[in-house]
């Protein structure tokens, strides 16, 4: 038996498909995969996602010491509640985990990070914090549930009331706010418009069967992967790990270079990559012939030299097979998929393959 979250017994009953995810007992589907994908994209859906991780990080020196930590800078969140992407990297560059950190005073940020990497990411944090003046506080008592897709606010403003449904209008895409004991983000993992809200475990159960009497239907884990990855965001453990750099990760958009004084963990390393000028890079691909993209297989770009599925799938919204795949740096629009001896045609696109629900494709794909 693995680790439960204050919401597993009403998984059970809503008829969830318990699976072992990274030591917790997580539903992967209530029934219909490609359904529960098909509600977030044209309605509202609601995730479980109590096994992530929050950390609080409290003190006069949490600004210096989170600039230390992380490659991108935080030094940028000038608005209370704004949020930042970015990665948590090693002394060699590669990616401890990629996570999201909330402002919200100058001696009070707040970390999400992933249930998988929950261990080491402590220990990293709290091994370089004695350097500083910095208290770190990780939140097992909270909760945290996930409402996306294009009515979520409408469907969370008619759960948690008219106040709240005030300063909900009033929040912006990657901003925070506490409404009451809870912490709301206008963030998500699916690429549509969606909250997630942290509080407190004995609160997680009501609010979870109001947004379902609301509408919000319960969403699995299945339709989460397919639905990120349509929304072209990277999964940890998959398409990054510590032997990857952000820079062969397709998230060097997430490294803050300047200021040049700036030493963050890893940046030595990561500077000499880049200079070197990377070897490989992330891209999402299509298949063109009939299959399924899954991880691991092979990729062959003619001329050039190989690379790899790192996560692929069926997706639903478009109706093709598409992926995440590392290849050559000089690979173009062209490669090709080994699929069982054959090799299967593929173009080569910018992520993601769809926004808002829409199609980001070439119209000749």
């Amino acid at each position: 038996m693995g680790k439960r979250t204050p919401l597993y017994d009403l998984h059970v009953s809503m008829g969830g498909k318990i699976v072992d995810f990274a030591g917790w007992d997580m539903p992967i589907n209530y029934g219909s995969q490609i359904e529960e994908h098909h509600q977030v994209r044209n309605d509202a859906g609601m995730f479980d996602v109590s096994h992530m991780t929050v950390v609080d990080l409290n003190g006069p020196e949490v600004t210096q010491f989170l600039r230390h930590l992380l490659a991108n800078d935080v030094e940028r969140l000038k608005q209370k509640g704004k949020a930042l992407y970015t990665c948590m990297l090693n002394p060699d560059g590669g990616v401890i985990d990629d996570l999201i950190v909330y402002y919200m005073s100058p001696e009070w940020f707040r970390l999400v990070v992933n249930s998988a990497t929950r261990d080491k990411d402590i220990a990293w944090i709290m091994q370089h914090a004695e350097k500083f003046d910095v208290q770190v506080n990780e939140r097992p008592e909270t909760a945290m549930i996930a409402v996306q897709g294009p009515h979520a606010m409408s469907k969370l403003k008619q759960v948690m009331g008219k106040e709240a449904a005030a300063i909900l209008d009033g929040l912006g895409a990657f901003f925070a706010t506490e409404i009451g004991d809870f912490f709301v983000g206008r963030t998500g993992y699916t690429g549509e418009d969606g909250f997630e809200v942290i509080l407190p475990q004995q609160q997680a159960e009501k609010l979870w069967q109001d947004l379902n009497n609301a509408g919000v239907k319960p969403i699995g884990l299945g339709a989460r992967d397919t639905l990120r990855l349509e929304a072209g965001m990277n999964l940890y453990g998959t398409d990054m790990d510590e032997n990857i750099s952000p820079l062969e990760a397709g998230l060097g958009w997430t490294v803050a270079w300047e200021p040049a004084d700036r030493d963050f963990i890893g940046r030595g390393p990561l500077e000499k990559l880049r200079a070197d000028k990377v070897e490989k890079k992330l891209v999402g691909i299509v298949l063109q012939g009939k299959g399924v993209l899954r991880n691991h297989q092979k990729i062959v770009v003619a001329g050039i030299g190989d690379g790899e599925v790192t996560s692929g799938s069926f997706s639903p919204t478009l109706g093709k097979a598409i992926a995440f795949a590392r290849v050559p740096a000089a690979t173009a629009s062209e490669c090709t998929v080994d699929m069982r001896g054959r090799l299967i045609p593929a173009r080569v696109v910018k992520v993601p393959f769809v926004r808002n629900g829409k199609s980001c494709l070439p119209e000749d794909i």
